[in-house]
């Protein structure tokens, strides 16, 4: 077995830099889902609770709302899966060129095809935020009667 160089290791760390920033941008953004599933989650206990006391329209209101929670909560779920999925792919391609280096293994094609992966997922986690932003707008608007335009 040839012995490791220094150099070596040094030059895969510098390749390994750009998939590293890109997994501490991957988890800025799960930090930001995590934060907006907390929100939707004390959302839907404070419409818990108002559910059994509502009655008409306001009761009907509130299930609609839960029916959007329940519906922004699924999606978040996803799209944090997917983020999760990215991360765990990138990681694998910084192991893969670690350990392609240190074995001397042509795994060139491996690497990028765990690289194309993570951008899949990432994407795909993307768009589900974005659905879960375009179902948030959906929950807050304020509804006709409530703004009191002249007619």
């Amino acid at each position: 077995m040839q012995p490791i160089m220094l150099s070596t290791v040094a030059a895969t760390i510098q390749i390994s830099i750009a998939p590293v920033f890109l997994l501490a941008g991957i988890a800025g953004l799960l930090n930001v889902l995590v934060g907006r599933m907390a929100r939707v989650v004390d959302r839907s206990r404070k419409i818990e609770q108002l559910h059994p006391v509502s009655t008409g329209a306001e009761h009907e209101r509130h299930v609609a709302e839960l029916r959007l929670i329940d519906r922004r909560l699924s999606v978040i779920n996803h799209a944090i899966w997917l983020c999760v999925a990215s991360a765990i792919a990138i990681c694998l391609v910084v192991a893969l060129l670690f350990g392609a280096e240190l074995t001397h293994l042509d795994i060139g094609g491996v690497v990028a095809v765990t690289f194309i992966a993570s951008m899949l997922f990432l994407t795909a986690g993307l768009i589900a935020f974005l659905v879960e932003v375009r179902l948030s707008i959906r929950a807050v608007h304020i509804r006709e009667e409530l703004l009191e335009r002249e007619k």
